[in-house]
């Protein structure tokens, strides 16, 4: 292919990208070895009377926004050999779907955002519309058969997790949960009550996207979601809150391995795996190394011009060249594809129409990734409207895809007139194509559906015999139903699965049946010392480390036999016991456990996830006493800077980082927004261009320096929102106490009020503002 063939993107009368792809091809001479092989069609691995392991290659430069019908978009991909997708649901049955939920006898529920993004202004994006659909396939053949509307008038639902016989479900701008549940059969919710709800909660209703994702029930049977600086426990059919003090981290997705361990995205840090490496409990890590910066580059087989990064997230033939809307990810823990994908990890990539396959490694405790091919994606597709936004292993064993199926997915901060982005969905028309969404699921040549589920009719006994299910959507199923159930005339077996004995199982348990065993006794409130003792002298690692965490509640006792057995596993040949007990026994009271966490950080002190662990944890302790900082003010103040510190955790870090200094886009050294540390001359100057900033957004250059991330108007929220969020930053970041200068006529924090006048009076701004407009 030569570069003066590659035809337009856009009609000859259609300016946007013009000028600017003028620009780009003039690199042309410098990139056309590269780019000629990126879009050859033939793998390097090919050779003759071999198949690649490599997806085919394909690449679209001249795609079309036009609408697809789902048999018409299934030709459109590109996967590895013997990989196929099926439609399972699609519209009219369903439409904007986000994500997807099964009970336990396999009935899948999904959210769908109806009113997300109906053009590019965002029209109507509140009105409490949107809906939860019941799909069921009844005859077996993976194909959705029967609908129906389980819930609606909902606002934007966000999170699902089925609970027994119930759906809890939480709306956009709201931390409430409510369950739902269909007494009649009718396959319509007609019970519905609140599990959880905060009074006084601050709701971050600016942007709907950074807001909350999850409700992932753990192997440690916890539930973790995104942003919210809180986890869940199940308990007598309420949800318990158990707060993070570093905050989960994440944005949209949240999903964990065999082993428990947590893995979240972050498409506003431009980050594919943030905050895996330790639980979040013992607070918040991320290694300089945990992928490479090769591992950010992406391969889209389609032109991918409507980036809201602009031109510098695009290479010279308009394909999107680096992670910017990661999301949806999942580990692969099925049965029915092929083994040697069991355990990797899968991130989907709307905007890049693809979804990353990437080998989980573990270096001596330090979670690593890397892509499975070389600058190839594992899921590709040329359908302009492909928008794969979740996945997850099903109970059939298959990968399930949510495609949101839409033009635009970008949402309406991002997407204001004159921007890059507006510029590209306008004269694309990306906007016309809304009210679609297909759920897909991956099989592999001569795949054959099995029996289904029918967990929620089974007794516990039953359940039991699923905890070495090699399917793990029916390992976690089935603790979950158990613990839920509160059934303990099955304890017997599990510590009997736990001591490695057949119990009830067809044969000697696994490893993860033991794991799962351990853990259902500890969601059973069942575990005591003796079973205790035996997973911690386990022959599996992962059942070690598992029983060095449950061992937390011995440890704080200060329970003698507890304490030496740890320190016996001072020297575990496993770097993951090794870490886990750092965790564990660092902040205890214990003298006992403080003398081995000091021995394992001299005996790993050349082991940098070890050093970094331990910041962490200290970090996380700081947080937890930040308010003694604050004894000096007033109430009122002292409320309000607080509020302003738990928004600032939970959105403000995406973009600025924990401690100010920024976020590196990952894979660069470049930060995705200005830091604030280092700038309180600026920041404890006038309180009202910090107000104004919040209000209608900053963009242009900071002190001569252009950020890929434009600073959007949060002016949606209350006047009370902004003034909490000033005045952390100024408290925080700008060094702003209660002594005033002798001129002062006013306090150097703001007040509600004030928010409210200048709202008032730059009430008829639509623009972000420039620095030089509020410094001149």
């Amino acid at each position: 292919m030569q570069w003066a063939q590659i035809p337009r993107l856009l009609p000859k009368n259609n300016h946007f990208l013009h000028t600017h792809m003028k620009r780009i091809f003039t690199i042309a001479g410098v990139l056309a070895f590269s780019m000629l092989v990126y879009t050859c069609t033939v793998s390097k691995n090919t050779s003759a009377g071999k198949t690649s392991p490599y997806p085919s290659r394909t690449f679209d430069p001249t795609p079309s926004a036009a609408y697809l019908t789902p048999e018409e978009s299934l030709k459109t991909f590109n996967l590895p050999p013997g990989y196929h997708l099926e439609v399972v649901a699609s519209e009219p049955m369903i439409k904007e779907p986000v994500a997807i939920a099964w009970d336990g006898n396999a009935k899948m529920y999904v959210a769908e955002m109806l009113t997300y993004m109906l053009d590019a202004d965002a029209t109507n994006e509140r009105l409490n519309v949107s809906r939860i659909m019941l799909l069921e396939d009844t005859d077996n053949d993976g194909k959705m058969d029967k609908s129906s509307v389980f819930i609606d008038s909902l606002l934007l639902p966000r999170m699902i997790l089925c609970v027994n016989h119930e759906l809890l479900v939480n709306e956009t701008n709201t931390i409430t949960i409510n369950s739902y549940r269909d007494t009649d059969g009718d396959g319509k919710a007609d019970v519905k009550r609140t599990v959880f709800e905060k009074e006084g909660y601050t709701v971050s209703d600016a942007n709907m996207e950074h807001q909350r994702s999850g409700l992932d029930w753990n192997l440690d049977n916890y539930i973790y979601l995104t942003y919210d600086p809180v986890r869940f426990r199940y308990r007598n059919g309420m949800l318990k809150a158990d707060s993070i003090a570093g905050g989960a981290g994440g944005q949209w997705g949240v999903t964990h391995d065999n082993y428990g361990r947590l893995f979240f995205s972050s498409a506003g840090g431009e980050s594919p795996m943030v905050r895996s490496q330790i639980n979040p409990i013992y607070g918040p890590l991320d290694m300089p190394d945990q992928f490479s910066n090769e591992f950010q580059e992406v391969w889209p087989i389609i032109a991918t011009p409507d980036v809201q990064g602009g031109l510098p997230r695009l290479r010279a033939d308009t394909t999107l060249n680096h992670f910017t809307g990661a999301c949806g990810q999942s580990i692969y823990r099925g049965n029915s594809l092929p083994a040697d994908l069991v355990g990797d990890y899968l991130v989907c990539e709307p905007v890049g129409r693809m979804i990353r396959r990437a080998k989980v490694l573990n270096l001596k405790g330090k979670t690593v990734i890397q892509n499975a091919y070389y600058r190839q994606e594992f899921i590709a597709s040329t359908d302009m409207n492909f928008r794969p936004v979740n996945s997850y292993t099903g109970p059939d064993g298959n990968l399930y895809i949510v495609d949101m199926h839409r033009g635009i997915i970008q949402q309406g901060n991002w997407t204001q007139p004159g921007s890059f982005l507006r510029n590209a969905i306008d004269s694309i028309g990306l906007a016309k194509n809304t009210g679609h969404g297909r759920i897909y699921r991956l099989v592999y040549d001569g795949y054959k559906d099995g029996p289904k589920p029918q967990m929620l009719n089974e007794p516990a006994s039953k359940l039991v015999t699923y905890l070495d299910h090699n399917n793990g959507w029916w390992r976690d199923n089935a603790q979950k139903q158990l613990i839920v159930l509160g059934d303990k005339s099955v304890v017997p077996a599990l510590k009997q699965i736990v001591s490695g004995e057949q119990a009830t199982l067809a044969e000697k348990p696994s490893h993860l049946a033991r794991l799962h065993a351990l853990w259902t006794l500890e969601g059973l409130d069942a575990i005591d010392k003796d079973i205790l003792m035996t997973a911690l002298k386990d022959e599996n690692a992962q059942v070690r480390r598992a029983a060095v965490r449950i061992s937390e509640m011995f440890v704080t006792n200060n329970d003698p036999q507890i304490l030496a057995r740890l320190a016996d596993m001072k020297n575990d040949a496993s770097h993951d016991v090794q870490l886990q007990l750092l965790l564990s026994l660092y902040n205890t009271k214990s003298a006992k456990a403080e003398a081995i966490a000091q021995d394992l950080q001299v005996k790993n002190a050349g082991n940098d996830i070890f050093v970094a662990a331990k910041s962490a944890m200290d970090r996380s302790s700081n947080i937890k006493t930040y308010g003694n900082r604050l004894a000096y003010m007033p109430e009122d103040i002292r409320k309000t800077i607080l509020s302003g510190s738990a928004t600032f955790s939970s959105l403000c870090v995406t973009c600025h980082g924990p401690n100010g200094k920024g976020i590196a886009v990952a894979g660069t050294a470049d930060l995705a927004a200005p830091p604030l540390a280092g700038a309180s001359k600026r920041l404890g100057g006038d309180k009202n261009n910090l107000i104004k900033i919040i209000l209608h957004g900053l963009s242009g250059p900071i002190d001569g320096k252009t950020y890929p991330s434009v600073m959007p108007s949060l002016g949606a929220n209350s006047d009370e929102w902004v003034a909490s969020v000033v005045n952390y930053v100024r408290y925080e970041f700008g060094n702003v106490n209660m002594r005033r200068r002798p001129n002062d006529t006013s306090t150097p924090f703001v007040t509600p009020a004030e928010v409210k006048s200048l709202r008032e009076s730059h009430a008829s701004r639509n623009q972000p503002w420039t620095l030089d407009e509020l410094e001149k």
